[in-house]
C-alpha cells in the first residue's frame, strides 16, 4: 500500500452529462474513503470519448501516489472503451483473454457467451479480478491501485468495498484539523490567509446573516504543532481587532 495515496475517481457516462441518469458513484466512493480515513484528491465525470479518457488516465498515472477508481465502460457494447484505453495507458497496449474472467462469463451465460459477452474477458495484461455479485462478469484492477468497475452501482459498489478492504482498509496517517468561526468579512482575513503555507489545507467559508458577516476558517495538516502555529494567527487577528469568534463551525447551527 502506498504511504500517502492520492485517490481519484473517473466516472464515465454520456448519460450522466446529458441528464438521462444520475450519478451515484461519487457519493458512495467518498463515503467509503472517509470512513477509512482517506479522501479524494480529484473526481472526473466524462463522456465516452476515447481521447479524453486517455488524457485523464495519463494525468492520474503521472501522480506516483495515485489510486484510481473508474466507473463504466467495461461492457461488451461498441461504446465501451475503458478496457481498451486502460490497456493502452497502463500496459503499453498489451491485452489478453483472462482465463478466470472467461470461465466466470461462460459459467454465467453458457451458450449466450459468444459472440459478444466473451469480449468482457479481454483485459489488460496481468489484470486481477474484482467479483461481480450481480452477474459474475468481473471488474478488474492493475498494479494494486487502478480499479475498473461497471457503471451499474449495484455491481460497482461491492467491488469498491472489496478493493478497499483488501488493499486500502484503513489510513494510519492522522490529519489534524482546527476550525473556528469569526464574525468578520472574508476580505479582512486575506492578509492572514496569505501567511499559510501551501502544504497546509486552508478552507474559508463565508456566510451572511442579515447584517452580520461570518467566516468559518479550517486548517488541516499532518503536523499538529504546525497546524496549531498557523491557526493561532487567526486567533491573534481576532484578539487584535476585537472580533468575536468561537472554536467551531457554526454554519450548521445558523438558520438560513
Amino acid at each position: 500500500m502506498l504511504e500517502k495515496p492520492n485517490f481519484y475517481s473517473v466516472i464515465i457516462g454520456t448519460e450522466l452529462l446529458n441528464g438521462r441518469r444520475t450519478d451515484a458513484h461519487f457519493a458512495f466512493l467518498n463515503q467509503q474513503l472517509l470512513s477509512r480515513g482517506w479522501e479524494q484528491k480529484a473526481s472526473f465525470v466524462i463522456n465516452d470519448d476515447t481521447n479524453l479518457m486517455e488524457n485523464i488516465f495519463n494525468l492520474i498515472k503521472s501522480d506516483p501516489n495515485s489510486v484510481m477508481f473508474c466507473f463504466g465502460g467495461i461492457g461488451a457494447t461498441p461504446d465501451d472503451y475503458t478496457r481498451q484505453i486502460a490497456g493502452k495507458v497502463f500496459c503499453d497496449g498489451k491485452m489478453e483473454f483472462h482465463e478466470e474472467a472467461k470461465n466466470r462469463i461462460i459459467n454465467q451465460f453458457g451458450s449466450e457467451t459468444y459472440p459478444h459477452r466473451i469480449n468482457m474477458a479481454y483485459l489488460p495484461i496481468n489484470a486481477k479480478l474484482l467479483k461481480n455479485v450481480v452477474n459474475n462478469v468481473a471488474g478488474f484492477y492493475l498494479e494494486n491501485r487502478f480499479f475498473f468497475t461497471p457503471g451499474f452501482p449495484s455491481m460497482s459498489q461491492a467491488m469498491v468495498v472489496e478493493a478497499l478492504d483488501k488493499l486500502y482498509p484503513k489510513s494510519n496517517i492522522k490529519k489534524y484539523r482546527l476550525v473556528m468561526t469569526i464574525e468578520t468579512s472574508e476580505n479582512d482575513l486575506i492578509n492572514t490567509m496569505k501567511k499559510i503555507p501551501s502544504h497546509i489545507e486552508l478552507s474559508s467559508l463565508p456566510k451572511i446573516l442579515g447584517d452580520k458577516r461570518k467566516v468559518v476558517i479550517s486548517l488541516a495538516g499532518y503536523d499538529k504543532c504546525e497546524v496549531e502555529k498557523y491557526f493561532d494567527l487567526f486567533v491573534d487577528y481576532c484578539i487584535e481587532f476585537k472580533k468575536e469568534f468561537v472554536l467551531e463551525d457554526t454554519n450548521n447551527k445558523d438558520k438560513k
